[in-house]
């Protein structure tokens, strides 16, 4: 079995910054790629950002130039930098990992984190 688990949400005034992290733990063999994605309130869950093993970045139209997704591999851990956070911003974040478990890949999620940001 694999957690995820998430730390770095909180409360913040627009224009401040806010650092997730979400690590992983438990057996597997490798982490394909990690993610965050964001959903707030009656909205479907989006992707904000995501990073593969071979260090290739997807991100959301809506955070590039101000979300900035980085990974240590050695401590199985993924974080989000978020800058210049707008009220819009406010959501719970999800940390999603594609783990690689005997042969096969799987996907897990964290228990979620919130975000809120004030005008």
């Amino acid at each position: 079995q694999v957690q995820l688990a998430e730390s770095g949400g909180g409360e913040v005034q627009a224009g401040g910054s806010l650092r997730l992290s979400c690590a992983a733990s438990g057996t597997f063999t490798s982490i394909v790629s990690m993610g965050w994605y964001r959903q707030g309130p009656e909205e479907r869950r989006d992707l904000v950002a995501s990073l593969t093993i071979d260090g290739d970045t997807n991100y959301a139209d809506f955070v590039k130039g101000r979300f900035t997704i980085s990974r240590d591999n050695a401590k199985n851990t993924v974080y989000l930098q978020m800058n210049n956070l707008k009220p819009e911003d406010t959501a719970v974040y999800y940390c999603e990992a594609r783990i690689s478990q005997m042969f096969q890949n799987y996907n897990y999620w964290g228990q979620g984190t919130q975000v809120t940001v004030s005008s």
